[in-house]
């Protein structure tokens, strides 16, 4: 089938062209103390907006462009649904994942395959173990190698293989930035952030990654996490609102088992929640605020400390998040320190439009 047309998009901002040789001026957002002293401190930026634009909070260079890496997940998969894409809520969060490599997500991308005629060797992706530590030490238990299936993308590219074979499209050849799939993706990802792309690289399973702002990256979000539900059979439901109810009815299917971002989504009702290599975190919120963070050195620990601190710094009640909120720091068995947030108090609101 042919894919549908695009919605009019809303009035574009370019961000700032990619200049690597001058790094964006981050603040520091994190602290780690053992025994009282600072030992480590996690720079960063962030943004939190509202609908129409309204800047809430805001941290470092939130309008610099940055690689969102895995948290494009999401807008791909609704760039998918667009084109015809058709899956049961659980396939669907998958579609959207950076899953762990649990039995569940492998047969799901499998499953993806069979319902449209595919097998594995259809897949593009670049080949690794789980990326869940249980996961991963159990398949290599089992004498598992690195596969396509087993990387964290497989769902996504699962099904990018099948919303081919749904439009008619070469299955083969489906990651080049000019095949129709993905000038699909890039007229989605415009058309949600409102930013023309900076820059494009590859992602690590090969997917073509563009160039955004937190900004643009929140916005998109926002826009995600409020759209509205079908109101009954007779109204079909937006890609925008099917793509983000399948994360939020299958957090267990976007990440996995004692990973935080499935914790999130599973302890904060109506929250809509990705992650991304290079210390990246996206939350979308139902009333269409957002929260966007990027960790600069790329590590992963600080990361939901920040995301969890700045909804706070929203009044969103994140009583029930307490367990992903700070990092206990050990030595010699017992807790000597904590890792936490920075009191982004001091930072204040501003009633900026994007």
């Amino acid at each position: 089938m042919p894919s549908p047309a695009i919605p009019a998009s809303h009035s574009l901002s370019a961000p700032p062209a990619a200049a690597a040789a001058i790094p964006p001026r981050h603040e520091p957002l994190a602290f780690q103390t053992r025994d009282g002293l600072v030992e480590s401190v996690h720079y960063g930026s962030l943004i939190a907006t509202a609908p129409g634009g309204r800047t809430l909070l805001t941290a470092g260079e939130p309008r610099t462009a940055f690689y969102p890496r895995s948290s494009l997940k999401p807008l791909q998969s609704v760039a998918m649904v667009r084109a015809g894409l058709d899956l049961p809520a659980d396939l669907l969060a998958l579609t959207a994942a950076s899953h762990s490599g649990a039995a569940r997500h492998l047969d799901g991308a499998s499953r993806i395959l069979e319902l449209h005629g595919l097998t594995a060797a259809a897949l593009e992706n670049s080949s690794d173990l789980p990326y869940g530590v249980r996961e991963r030490e159990e398949w290599l238990r089992d004498g598992g190698r690195p596969t396509q299936l087993a990387q964290n993308c497989s769902g996504k590219h699962a099904a990018m293989a099948a919303t081919c074979v749904i439009n008619g499209w070469p299955v083969q050849g489906y990651l080049d930035p000019s095949h129709p799939l993905q000038k699909l993706v890039a007229e989605t990802v415009t058309d949600l952030t409102g930013e023309e792309p900076a820059g494009v690289s590859t992602d690590g399973c090969g997917t073509p990654l563009f160039a955004l702002t937190l900004a643009g990256m929140a916005r998109a979000f926002g826009r995600l996490a409020s759209a509205e539900l079908a109101d009954g059979e007779s109204a079909p439901e937006s890609p925008e609102a099917a793509v983000a109810q399948s994360m939020r009815r299958h957090p267990e299917m976007v990440a996995g088992e004692g990973r935080d971002v499935t914790e999130l989504m599973r302890l904060l009702p109506g929250a809509l929640a990705k992650d991304g290599f290079e210390g990246i975190q996206l939350v979308g919120l139902p009333d269409g605020r957002a929260v966007a963070v990027k960790i600069s050195d790329g590590g992963d620990r600080a990361r939901m400390p920040v995301t969890v601190r700045a909804l706070e710094a929203l009044d969103v009640d994140t009583s029930a998040l307490a367990g992903i909120a700070t990092g206990a720091v050990f030595g010699g068995g017992r807790q000597v320190g904590l890792l936490r947030a920075a009191d982004f108090s001091s930072l204040s609101p501003t009633d900026d439009v994007l």
